[in-house]
């Protein structure tokens, strides 16, 4: 039986995706999330096989999850199931460390298809989909991960802290998300923002939107 995270910010597409998934005999939906921070923290208890997650998410942008979640666990299988069809999300996505790239268009036995090729550790594209040349160029590329000045010298908790602290989250509110002290939080704060060379909140939040770290 595969474990599924079903990851979306519309209750209803999580509900319907639950009602599909539950459907097939290989599969079972274990949780839901509706951001990216609460599904990086799901993936980490370990008990995750895939995880079918949308691009619209609140918080931490949704690229950049997926780009965690495989650093995190490259063993649990993305499937992005999304409206975007621009070819910039698609590399991008896939890049990061996503298996399957399915449009909310298709129909749902498309869905299917591409858990069950992920199931066998097999990719899939969802067929409305034609790569452009310098998309297979850019994919066939061995450099995936795009860097981002700064941010890339965050340990794997500042990250957790960071589109938090940017959505305005107080220190207690962070700490019990992240079930860290309020010290913990500000200390990683002072770490964020030394590392990022910022001097408050506006700054933060300007870098943020201006690397496309979250999603407001």
């Amino acid at each position: 039986m595969h474990r599924i995270l079903v990851a979306d910010s519309l209750e209803i597409v999580r509900t319907g995706l639950t009602y599909l998934v539950d459907q097939q005999p290989q599969f079972q939906v274990v949780a839901q999330t509706h951001n990216g921070t609460d599904t990086f923290m799901r993936v980490e208890q370990g008990d995750v096989d895939i995880v079918i997650m949308g691009l619209n998410m609140p918080g931490e942008n949704a690229l950049l999850t997926i780009r965690r979640l495989h650093d995190l666990s490259p063993r649990v299988a993305i499937l992005i199931l999304t409206v975007h069809e621009e070819q910039d999300y698609i590399v991008q996505a896939l890049q990061n460390g996503a298996s399957a790239y399915i449009l909310k268009r298709s129909p749902n036995y498309q869905i299917v298809t591409a858990l069950r090729a992920l199931a066998r550790h097999e990719k899939c594209l969802d067929p409305n989909i034609v790569l452009q040349p310098e998309s297979i160029t850019q994919l066939n590329h061995q450099h995936f991960h795009a860097q981002v000045t700064g941010y890339d010298a965050l340990s794997k908790r500042e990250r957790e802290v960071f589109p938090l602290i940017t959505l305005g989250y107080g220190n207690k509110e962070v700490a019990e998300r992240l079930c860290i002290s309020t010290k913990t939080v500000e200390a990683h704060k002072a770490n964020i923002m030394r590392k990022l060379s910022l001097n408050g909140h506006v700054d933060l939040v300007h870098y943020a939107l201006h690397h496309h770290l979250v999603n407001l």
